[in-house]
C-alpha cells in the first residue's frame, strides 16, 4: 500500500516512537504515563547516537532536506535481541530481529521492513559477514551504522528489547490473537521451553491450531519459530504479524492497563528516545497506522549459500538493486540512484560470494 502523498512539515512536532515487536504499545504506554503522572518516571535505558558516527552518506543527507524524497519521514531501527540479561541489551548480543520502521510524518502511515539476520553485508567496519553480528560487536551504534551504510538510510534513533520486555508487554495486554497452523504447532512449544529457561519461568503448552489467544511466552516463542517452510523469511513475517497483533490489542485497553504495562516493562528497554520526544507525539498518536510490511533482501534478488567460515548466509545478489527497491517501497522514489558507497559494497558482496552461489 502507498504511504500517501507527502506535504512539507516539521518532523520534530510529529515524531512517533517504535520498538521491535512491541513498538506501538510502548509509545502509547509511555505517553499516557507521563501525561497522567506529574513526577518523572525512571524511563527506559537511554543513549545518544552521534549522527557522525552512524555514517549517514552525504547524498542521503541531501535527500532528507526540503524537496528530497526522504524529507518528511522518520526512520527508526528496531532490534529484538537474544539477550538473557539487561546488560546484554548494550552489546554482546546478536540482533535476532532487525526491522526498520519508516513513518510518513504527514500521513501517519508506517511501513515495516525486516532485514534478514543472516544477510551478508558490510557490518560497519568494512568487514563482511552476517549482519546480525554488528550489534554483538558494537551494540546499537554499530548496528545502526551497518543499516545506514548498506541501505542508504538516515537512521539516528533505535529501540532494543529482549525476551523479557516482549513477553511482559503481551501479558500486560492480556495476550494477543495469532493464527497458529499445524506446522507451527509442531515447534512452538519447543521454543517456549528455550525462552522459559532464559526467563526462569513455567510455560503453558499450545495444544491446538487456529486463531487463538497467546500469552506473552507463547507469542514470544511464536516469533522465534524458524524450523518451517520458509525458514527465517517466515520467522520475520511472524514477528511482523505479532507486532500488528499487539497494536490491535493496545487500542482496546484502558489507561490503567497501559500504565501497568509501562511499569512492568520500561526497565527492559534500551533506546535513544527520551521522554521529551514522546510527549511531542501525544496529539497525533491515534493517526498512525501500519500500512505495509516486507523483507530485505527481496526474494527475486537474493540467494542462499554457505560462505566459508560464516556459514549459511542470505546473499543480496545485487545490493544495489535491493536498495533501489527499498527506497521505492519506503519513500515512493521511483528514480532512486544508490550512493557510490553502496555500489562499492555491492561489488564486494558479489566478489566474496560468487563462488559459493555457483556451487
Amino acid at each position: 500500500m502507498a504511504a500517501g502523498r507527502k506535504t512539507r512539515g516539521s518532523q520534530k512536532g510529529k515524531m512517533i516512537l517504535f520498538i521491535v515487536e512491541i513498538v506501538i504499545i510502548i509509545v502509547m504506554v509511555v505517553v499516557l504515563y507521563l501525561v497522567m503522572n506529574s513526577k518523572a518516571a525512571e524511563g527506559p535505558k537511554l543513549t545518544d547516537l552521534d549522527p557522525k558516527v552512524v555514517e549517514i552518506h552525504e547524498e542521503v543527507k541531501q535527500q532528507t532536506e526540503e524537496g528530497g524524497t526522504m524529507h518528511g519521514y522518520m526512520n527508526i531501527a528496531l532490534f529484538g535481541l537474544d539477550a538473557e540479561t539487561d546488560k546484554q541489551l548494550y552489546s554482546n548480543s546478536r540482533s535476532d530481529s532487525t526491522m526498520i520502521a519508516s513513518i510518513n510524518l504527514d500521513t501517519g502511515d508506517i511501513k515495516l521492513v525486516s532485514v534478514y539476520r543472516d544477510t551478508y553485508l558490510n557490518i560497519g567496519t568494512d568487514k563482511y559477514q552476517k549482519c546480525n553480528a554488528a550489534y554483538s560487536f558494537g551494540g546499537a551504534e554499530q548496528a545502526v551504522k551497518m543499516l545506514n551504510m548498506n541501505l542508504d538510510m538516515n537512521i539516528t534513533n533505535f529501540v532494543a528489547v529482549g525476551y523479557k520486555g516482549l513477553s511482559s508487554v503481551i501479558d500486560g495486554l492480556g495476550g494477543v490473537y495469532v493464527d497458529v497452523d499445524s506446522e507451527e504447532l509442531r515447534h512452538i512449544n519447543n521454543y517456549q521451553i528455550g525462552v522459559a529457561n532464559v526467563l526462569k519461568c513455567d510455560y503453558t503448552p499450545v495444544e491446538n491450531t487456529g486463531y487463538q489467544l497467546l500469552n506473552g511466552l507463547q507469542a514470544t516463542a511464536y516469533c522465534r519459530i524458524r524450523q518451517t517452510a520458509g525458514s527465517d523469511f517466515m520467522r520475520t513475517a511472524r514477528q511482523r504479524e505479532v507486532l500488528m497483533a499487539i497494536e490491535e490489542q493496545a487500542k482496546k485497553k484502558d489507561l490503567a492497563t497501559l500504565t501497568k504495562v509501562f511499569n512492568d516493562c520500561i526497565g527492559n528497554i534500551y533506546t535513544s528516545l527520551d521522554s521529551k520526544d514522546i510527549l511531542e507525539l501525544l496529539k497525533n498518536i491515534s493517526t498512525y497506522k501500519i500500512v505495509a510490511e516486507d523483507g530485505f533482501p527481496q526474494e527475486d534478488m537474493r540467494g542462499n549459500a554457505n560462505v566459508g567460515a560464516y556459514g549459511a548466509c542470505v546473499i543480496p545478489t545485487s545490493l544495489e538493486d535491493n536498495v533501489v527497491w527499498l527506497h521505492q517501497f519506503l519513500f515512493e522514489d521511483e528514480d532512486y540512484t544508490v550512493t557510490d558507497s553502496v555500489k562499492e559494497y555491492s561489488q564486494k558482496i558479489q566478489s566474496d560470494t560468487a563462488q559459493y552461489l555457483q556451487r
